[in-house]
């Protein structure tokens, strides 16, 4: 024990004698700059006009940087002055030498050590004394987080007399500020945990035992805690500016939902969302309980779009789950509509003593606005980019979109518009106006409905751009599920979805659809359809060539039913296909499906070329050569419109192969999706020998 504490001395002593030296050899540094700068530029004796004429812009340029560099250095010292104040307090002695152990470098970064924070305990008497005697956790926020609070810091709310590890964390944790207020611990699915809205930096946590033998732990977070005690209750926040919310909570005698104890999270529109006439007599009891999740304290920071929280209207006939981005009715009676309704928040992590409030700009749970006026109040929010380039390109589109009846839209995120593919085009009226159409179907298309397409085949639906179609996977569990929609050679997630409105549904996704990204590769491996033939690929390297964009491919992909049909036609082929020792003959079967030539075919040229040559034709493929005919056909979606497009249908051996998706564009050439492979049994051969 003994040996232990002198060794923890000469640590102390170790430290102080670093720190003295940076400080002496700052200010020798210092004073040898300000010397110079005296005896060689500040003539005292002459005027104005005489230094400015002996000055060249190279000395004065040198003067400048001299006088910066004292600046900085003055700063410097006086940044080691403070930090040096902090190994008055153990724990923060502890927390700076393993900085200096871990970051050699982190003098330099003045913004590393949260000095405001400590020089704040070391002024509140109560905080000071608990860290000299007591047990205690310590939350402390760093120098940003402290200068962007423009309140009152309550250091005592930043303590707890439990020490505890972030393995130790509770989920709630009674704090040392006066009456007991509590933090709220969240651990989200990313390994991240939060107290109250702040990132807990789990590499900077600090651990001691004290000469008194008190443990203590110091946690390193990113925002100020402030104690849910500054408002009565969850009632005081529907006064104003929510008068119009709180009369219908009176009205329906709500009240005790709001004023019940605990720990809860509630939802409060305000009264700009109440501007529709009609709203506000939609607000029943079940809508009121669709805004409140008990039991739960909920702050924004600490959320994920994938975690649901069930609010208090969930029973048999409305089930309503909430997460920070939308409202999800997973189950609704006849008159409460099935859908998401999206809601900004303007204002979140209001304090009350029983929860947090979040101010929305409307009510959840009712839908009561079209497509077009959607995306008219939301020019500002989620979709703003998405309005502004239907605008750009005239707005005539938002008439087409009223005109349909039934309308789905596929919406791009704002920042799905930040894509650098999507700036040489957004100039492009003619091809920006295609784009934008590409992304509206005609008729209601909910997730639901694009599950039960999925059961049979790839969910096929036709946009209002000439004979261009989305396809619809749908990949993953129901408590994990993931839409992927591909359109114009590109793939999308679905994010938000089936947002509901009177006339059908928006869906919020991650890119711009009809704007190549990728290579032929990169289809290859984004592509949830065309995963086996991406498989096969890589086992003979084959793969490699198709990130060349010195070269232009005109690929036929089989898409993944189609090698699932070869397993029935010629079951041995097929497990010999997906097995490494037969990569070889792998690679054969690939390099008859690629063209290599100076430009792309589609299927438009490749049966124009049929009907001229009245025969079939000869393509240049990797391997030899490819012959084919290609011919037109009419083809029919079993939709309630009964939408007819043309078809293409590909002639090789006595086989009809029918194309499932033509003209997937990239960056390097076009893919053709097949719906069988040109592939016989004698492709793969084995000699007995």
């Amino acid at each position: 024990m003994c040996i232990r504490s002198s060794t923890g001395d000469w640590g102390v002593f170790v430290q102080t004698l670093i720190i003295s030296w940076f400080i002496a050899l700052i200010q020798f540094t210092s004073a040898s700059l300000l010397d110079k700068l005296q005896n060689n530029y500040l003539v005292s004796d002459l005027d104005a006009e005489q230094i400015a004429a002996r000055e060249s812009e190279e000395l004065q340029r040198e003067r400048k940087e001299l006088q910066d560099k004292l600046k900085s250095q003055e700063k410097k010292v006086n940044y080691f002055e403070r930090c040096k104040r902090m190994k008055e307090i153990p724990l923060f002695e502890k927390y700076l030498s393993e900085k200096m152990i871990k970051d050699k470098e982190f003098w330099d970064a003045q913004e590393a050590i949260p000095i405001i924070f400590h020089e704040l305990i070391r002024t509140d008497a109560v905080a000071n004394s608990t860290l000299q005697l007591r047990s205690c956790t310590l939350f402390v926020p760093t120098n940003a987080a402290v200068r962007k609070y423009n309140g009152t810091i309550l250091v005592s709310y930043h303590m707890a007399t439990v020490p505890m590890t972030v393995r130790q964390l509770t989920k709630t944790i009674p704090s040392d500020f006066e009456g007991n207020p509590l933090l709220y611990i969240t651990r989200n699915r990313k390994g991240e945990v939060y107290v109250n809205n702040a990132w807990i930096n789990q590499t900077e946590s600090t651990e001691i035992v004290t000469q008194e033998n008190k443990r203590q732990v110091m946690h390193i977070i990113n925002d100020v805690l402030v104690p849910l005690t500054l408002l009565p209750t969850a009632r005081t926040q529907v006064t104003n500016p929510n008068a119009t919310y709180r009369s219908q909570v009176t009205l329906m005698r709500k009240e005790s939902l709001y004023q019940s104890p605990g720990g809860h999270t509630f939802f409060i529109p305000v009264d700009e969302g109440f501007k529709q006439t009609t709203r506000s007599s939609l607000v029943d009891r079940k809508v009121i309980d669709g805004h409140v999740i008990l039991n739960s304290v909920l702050f924004s920071a600490a959320q994920s779009t994938e975690d649901t929280h069930t609010t208090a209207a969930f029973e048999d006939n409305i089930k309503v789950t909430v997460n920070f981005y939308y409202d999800n009715d997973k189950k609704c009676d006849s008159k409460h509509s099935t859908g998401v309704v999206l809601a900004q928040v303007l204002k979140a992590n209001i304090p009350v003593s029983n929860g947090v409030v979040h101010l929305i700009h409307r009510p959840l749970m009712i839908v009561d606005t079209t497509v077009k006026q959607f995306l008219e109040d939301n020019k500002n929010g989620a979709l703003r980019r998405f309005y502004e380039v239907i605008m750009e390109i005239g707005g005539e589109v938002l008439d087409d979109i009223n005109s349909l009846g039934d309308v789905t839209i596929l919406a791009p995120s704002n920042e799905a518009w930040n894509a650098s593919n999507i700036e040489n085009i957004i100039g492009n009226r003619e091809r920006m106006r295609d784009i934008v159409n590409m992304h509206i179907i005609k008729g209601r298309v909910d997730v639901e409905k694009i599950k039960q397409s999925n059961e049979n085949m790839i969910g096929q639906f036709p946009t209002i751009h000439s004979s261009t179609f989305l396809y619809f996977n749908v990949n993953g569990d129901d408590t994990n599920e993931v839409v992927t929609v591909e359109g114009g050679g590109v793939n999308a997630t679905i994010i938000v979805p089936d947002i509901a409105q009177t006339n059908g549904f928006v869906h919020i996704i991650d890119r711009v659809l009809g704007v190549p990204y990728t290579t032929v590769l990169g289809k290859l491996e984004t592509d949830p359809m065309l995963s086996d033939t991406y498989r096969m690929g890589q086992f003979s390297s084959f793969n490699d060539q198709l990130n060349n964009t010195q070269r232009r491919f005109t690929y036929f992909v089989p898409r993944d039913r189609a090698w699932q049909k070869t397993q029935y036609d010629y079951p041995s082929v097929y497990k010999k296909l997906f097995m490494k020792d037969f990569a070889y003959h792998s690679r054969c079967i690939m390099e008859r499906h690629l063209l290599i030539a100076d430009d792309i075919y589609t299927m438009k040229t490749l049966a124009e070329m049929t009907k001229k040559q009245n025969d079939s034709i000869i393509l240049p493929t990797f391997r030899d050569s490819l012959k084919i005919k290609v011919e037109e056909e009419v083809e029919n979606l079993h939709d309630d419109d009964s939408t007819s497009w043309t078809g293409y249908v590909i002639l090789w051996n006595y086989k009809r192969i029918r194309v499932f998706r033509p003209d997937v564009e990239c960056t390097n050439g076009i893919i053709h999706v097949i719906d069988y492979p040109m592939l016989e049994k004698k492709d793969i051969v084995v000699s007995g020998g």
